[in-house]
């Protein structure tokens, strides 16, 4: 059974709301973060990318960048420009693309229940990353980026549409990549009771997007409880800054693979090779060969596409070696190619699919890469069945579009 809680949401005024919401600090590198925040006074980017403030090439992990962070989110709040709940609230949040939208209820889960397990993972965190989000967290007192989960069907998705048709967002905007927010306030004590319920019927939660977010709010926690042993069960630093959303209603985009060379392979050598684990053919309409169906791959090479699809013997029965990602990281990019650990070669690159395919023909046209591999999408319920058997999935599984926003919601983690 999983557990929720309400919380005191630090958040933008209203009016301010769409200049404070950015996206998340992972998702762009350095020179992105710094034309944004040069452009947009407000963006929350000052906040989750504070290194921004110092000169190019300033040490993003270094103890000043940390206390920049903190400097600007006490500024923001002293000047209004975020305000704190007066009482604790749940909130829908509702983001809509090309006409479809997936709503969330934002709550706090317990870093008790991430231990445990009720909150399911189904990918690996980099010690660095981890470790730079938890100073993060600790120098803000706060946690700034929602985690992204989802659940299996429940009451509270019926419940959340009927308290958004009879409530009016108190947000409401559509952000400069055309994706629509809107934000609810949940404030009634027997709402607040009936969502908690709802959401304890539902056995696991699972971690869609937000692995190193959430491994940094438990180990904040667990340094916490070393200093505050006897804190309460309801101390918000033992609570995770959390979106729920019903998993039907998710999308999960393509995230296709770019590698650097031939792995020394000529052409014949090269198409040999696959056609052992591979059914190969040219792609025989105009444009990127976008797989329509698992287990069929598009691959870019020598400014031409052709049809992959795997062989009946190179899909394995397992939940893990079945996927996409396994297949063709077992079958061709480790065997064929000599990407051994797609987590570390530097001969591999991934592009998400938000990017479109004729990405992937740009960047092979400019040499930044030699051939190319367009995926057909994981879908839910493969994550949630790798993470029900407490398996872990390949890096670069699954690409979540719509992006949650950071800045619209923000938990505080004690008083300063």
């Amino acid at each position: 059974m999983a557990t929720i809680i309400p919380f005191r949401a630090l958040r933008p005024v209203p009016n301010l709301a769409s200049q404070v919401a950015a996206l998340p600090y992972d998702v762009m590198d350095e020179a992105e973060a710094r034309a944004i925040c040069a452009k947009e006074s407000y963006s929350f980017l000052h906040i989750d990318r504070s290194e921004t403030a110092f000169p190019p090439g300033t040490d993003p992990d270094s103890p000043a960048v940390y206390e920049k962070a903190a400097e600007i989110l006490t500024q923001w709040t002293k000047e209004g420009i975020l305000q704190q709940d007066s009482h604790p609230c749940l909130y829908l949040y509702r983001l809509t693309r090309n006409g479809k939208s997936q709503t969330g209820l934002v709550c706090c889960t317990s870093v008790e229940e991430y231990d445990n397990g009720i909150l399911r993972k189904h990918e690996l965190t980099r010690a660095e990353k981890e470790a730079g989000r938890t100073r993060h967290v600790n120098a803000c007192n706060a946690q700034t980026g929602p985690i992204f989960m989802a659940y299996r069907q429940s009451s509270a998705t019926a419940m959340m549409a009927d308290w958004a048709k009879t409530h009016d967002p108190e947000v409401s905007f559509t952000s400069d990549d055309g994706i629509g927010h809107a934000v609810w306030v949940i404030d009634d004590p027997n709402a607040i009771a009936n969502f908690t319920d709802a959401i304890a019927a539902v056995p696991n939660l699972y971690i869609a997007d937000g692995h190193h977010r959430c491994a940094s709010a438990a180990a904040v926690c667990h340094q916490r409880l070393k200093q505050q042993p006897d804190a309460p069960a309801d101390a918000p630093f033992r609570w995770i800054l959390s979106v729920l959303f019903p998993a039907d209603e998710l999308t999960i985009m393509d995230y296709n693979r770019l590698v650097k060379d031939t792995n020394g392979l000529t052409a014949d050598e090269l198409f040999e090779k696959i056609s052992e684990s591979f059914y190969l053919l040219p792609w025989p309409k105009p444009g990127p060969c976008r797989p329509m169906m698992p287990h069929q791959f598009g691959m870019y090479f020598e400014q031409k596409w052709y049809l992959l699809t795997a062989q009946e013997d190179a899909i394995a029965d397992d939940p893990v070696g079945r996927l996409d990602v396994s297949i063709l990281q077992n079958r061709l990019l480790g065997p064929i190619l000599g990407i051994q650990d797609p987590r570390t070669d530097k001969r591999i690159d991934f592009v998400g699919g938000i990017r479109g395919l004729g990405e992937l023909e740009k960047r092979v046209i400019l040499s930044e890469g030699k051939i190319a591999f367009s995926l057909y999408p994981t879908s839910m319920e493969e994550l949630m069945n790798v993470a029900d058997q407490g398996l872990i999935m390949p890096p670069k599984s699954t690409w979540f579009e719509p992006k949650l926003r950071s800045g619209l919601f923000i938990h505080v983690l004690s008083d300063h």
